[in-house]
């Protein structure tokens, strides 16, 4: 489980870029139970697109590199 957090902070700190881009962020905030929990951050915090973002973004993106993840939680 540790090896897949850092993997999935490692990912989180490759798709940062994009977000940054276009003036937010994201926050890793914990891995458990084959969910990963994370804050959306800036602009991204209450973007109209941040579904879109979470799930056809990040979430398709840590699926296709652990497969075990069931799903991206954004707590934010």
């Amino acid at each position: 489980m540790e090896d897949n957090k850092t993997k999935i902070i490692e990912i989180i700190d490759e798709l940062r870029p994009f977000l940054m881009y276009e003036g937010g962020n994201i926050e890793f905030v914990d891995y458990k139970d084959d969910i990963v929990y994370i804050k959306m951050l800036g602009a991204c915090s209450n973007c109209q697109m941040l579904d879109l973002t979470l799930k056809d973004g990040i979430e398709s993106t840590l699926k296709e590199e652990i497969p075990t993840i069931k799903e991206v939680i954004n707590v934010g």
